[in-house]
């Protein structure tokens, strides 16, 4: 039966929707069921057939969306971070990563027989582990700050740096394969790294003197960077991933360039070419797999899991100030991901028509690695970090949307109660204030594909949607219901029921229940805090409980939280009615004259 191109494009696009929606149903990394769902499709049963589905251009394709995968993981490296990472990532990413390479390469070179350059690459694509593949993780493992912290930033640093290496090591093979000199390689990666720094500078004066408008910007980068990739191929064989990734690294570092909003659409937009991509290169697999292959890739994932990740990790982080348990437990998590995936396939291809050994080889060892890791650490991790007592207890924290002076009057008496707090917003005025006054922040929409990869959420356990947007409250509160569960999210209204009468209002009632009484809305409560309402705390005991807290500062007393002797957080909604009892903390809001 011949199925048409445009149904079988329109199925994958729907597969691999259904692979990234399971992965966020089951927190896992959404490479595992998009790999999976390939092999279904492909070697399993055979209803996917890349090569004859897309035929000449199958190459163009796979190239052109791994371009822009690497482009918008290098997007987000940035220089100024570097220093403050800590000795522990700094070690990771750089001799640690080398030595990863060095020693995956020998691993592959002895037990797949493997020759030295396509070892050298498969160490170079093994390396690297991910934020795609990291975030998901955490938010199972829950492990304490300093290893989340420290996963978090080696995955997103040694994505783009890891790409670069292999790109570096497959040019020096190709040039070597069509009998170019060392002049050659090096001006192919002279042409790349050029092409990329003036694509950078030409799209950074453009940007900065806004001479495209606002909603061109989002389509003039991404025909910026597949013409410098194309344009750099074009030149130089193969110098264009090399371009790609320079380009991204350069305009994520230059001043004055505002790219937050032509990240969000970048994510957006890789989110579909993975999708797609890992579902036809996993289709392309060939099953039975080569002589030896399946062996040899079940022993290098053995070797990468117990000896080369331990090894790198202690010798990165000696004397880094992480103690053993910490160490020990960063030495067992680094799943490989979407660079690994990716890249392999795209340079296999390239390098199996120009008849290099070994490069069938390639796929299935990298894959295997990505299946082995991505399945035995979502297993492990967690029953592990709680053996070496290095896993966070219940989460206790709080994540609130907003930083008007309404959210950050409601972060600040929460932190003050001891929980740790991340207000989240776009406004960048109200993330200044809070930073001010000590709070932990994060500059973006906390719904956003921006955050998943970068909003630090160890600890914390549950939302209160508080900002000035309702819509954008509602959203959030559809992302973290399922994060940390329907009871631990709530939102503070924007509109009484008598002023919304819509349909909006039943569904938000729906998503998550409102903050603290009926009556209670942002409006309301920042025209309070204007008039002298102050948020207070207090301990209550049996000579002093919450009848005589009421007496004492009055009846239209608004509570907001109550915290037990245990230190568990009580959340005063319209759903669940708080009644404090004696030894616990009662958070209110208290007119000015109980001041």
């Amino acid at each position: 039966m011949t199925i048409d191109l445009g149904l079988m494009l329109a199925g994958m696009l729907m597969i691999g929707f259904l692979a990234q929606w399971l992965a966020w149903r089951v927190r896992l990394p959404a490479i595992l069921f998009l790999l999976l769902a390939g092999i279904a499709l492909g070697p399993a049963i055979g209803v996917l057939d890349p090569d004859r589905l897309l035929g000449d251009l199958l190459f163009p394709t796979v190239s052109l969306a791994v371009a822009l995968i690497l482009f918008e993981g290098s997007l987000t490296l940035r220089f100024h971070e570097l220093p403050g990472i800590g000795k522990a990532v700094r070690g990771l990413v750089s001799y640690g990563a080398v030595a990863s390479l060095l020693l995956l390469a020998l691993a592959a070179h002895l037990v797949a027989g493997l020759a030295w350059p396509i070892a050298l690459l498969f160490g170079a694509l093994g390396c690297v582990t991910g934020p795609t593949v990291i975030a998901p993780m955490l938010r199972t493992l829950r492990p304490n700050a300093r290893i989340a912290n420290t996963l978090r930033w080696e995955g997103i640093v040694i994505d783009p740096l890891g790409a670069l290496f292999a790109v570096l090591i497959y040019e020096a093979i190709v040039s070597r394969q069509e009998g170019h000199t060392i002049g050659i390689f090096l001006a192919t990666i002279g042409c790349g790294v050029g092409i990329g720094a003036l694509a950078a500078w030409l799209m950074a004066f453009f940007l900065r003197r806004q001479l495209i408008p606002e909603y061109l910007q989002n389509y003039a980068v991404l025909a910026a960077v597949l013409l410098a990739f194309s344009i750099s191929n074009t030149l130089t064989h193969e110098s264009g991933l090399l371009a790609v990734t320079i380009m991204g690294i350069a305009l994520g570092n230059l001043r004055g360039v505002h790219m937050d909003d032509i990240l969000d659409f970048k994510e957006s937009l890789t989110t579909v070419l993975v999708s797609l991509l890992f579902v036809l290169l996993a289709a392309r697999l060939h099953w039975p797999l080569p002589d030896g292959m399946l062996g040899a890739g079940i022993a290098l994932f053995v070797i990468a899991q117990l000896l080369v990740r331990p090894l790198t990790v202690a010798l990165s982080s000696f004397g880094s100030g992480l103690n053993w348990r910490e160490r020990a437990l960063i030495g067992w998590v680094a799943p490989r991901g979407i660079v690994a995936a990716s890249v392999s396939a795209l340079f296999a291809l390239r390098l199996d028509q120009l008849g290099v050994a070994g490069a069938e080889a390639l796929v299935p060892l990298v894959f295997t690695l990505i299946i082995g890791t991505v399945v035995l650490q979502s297993a492990t991790a967690r029953p592990l970090a709680i053996w070496l007592k290095v896993a966070e207890p219940e989460p206790r924290g709080v994540l609130i949307f907003g930083s008007d002076h309404v959210a950050r009057a409601i972060a600040k008496s929460l932190h003050d109660a001891g929980f740790r707090v991340v207000l989240a917003d776009d406004d960048w005025d109200g993330i200044r204030l809070a930073r001010m006054d000590g709070l932990t922040t994060f500059f973006g929409n906390p719904a956003s594909p921006h955050a998943e990869r970068h909003l630090d959420l160890t600890g914390i356990g549950r939302l209160l949607a508080a900002s000035t947007h309702r819509e954008r409250n509602s959203l959030a509160c559809v992302r973290y219901r399922q994060e940390f569960g329907r009871d631990k999210v709530y939102r503070l209204r924007n509109l009484t029921p008598r002023e919304n009468t819509d349909r909006a209002a039943l569904a938000g009632s729906l998503l998550a229940p409102p903050l603290f009484d009926e009556e209670m809305t942002h409006g309301r409560f920042a025209q309070m805090l204007d008039e002298g309402w102050r948020i207070k705390s207090t301990r209550l005991s049996a000579t002093f409980d919450w009848s005589q807290f009421i007496e004492q500062h009055g009846s239209n007393t608004v509570l907001m939280f109550g915290v037990e002797e245990k230190g568990a957080l009580r959340v005063a909604s319209t759903k669940r009615e708080l009644e404090p009892k004696p030894g616990w903390t009662v958070i209110a809001l208290v007119p000015p004259a109980a001041v």
